[in-house]
């Protein structure tokens, strides 16, 4: 297994995790209410999911 030569200074370590950024969550609009929802889940206000009602809301 490969060992570095030398310790990574601390600029270095910070710059490199500064990259680290999140992002928004994805959301795709319900075809039913138009509501905005994550995709791939059964939409929480109207409970379709593929234009088929899946929860009793």
């Amino acid at each position: 297994m490969a060992v570095p030569k030398r310790k990574t200074s601390r600029s270095n370590t910070r710059s490199r995790r500064a990259q680290w950024k999140t992002s928004a969550p994805t959301l795709a609009t319900c075809k039913q209410c138009g509501t905005q929802k994550p995709p791939h889940i059964a939409c929480p206000v109207c409970g379709t999911y593929a234009k088929r009602r899946v929860l009793d809301v």
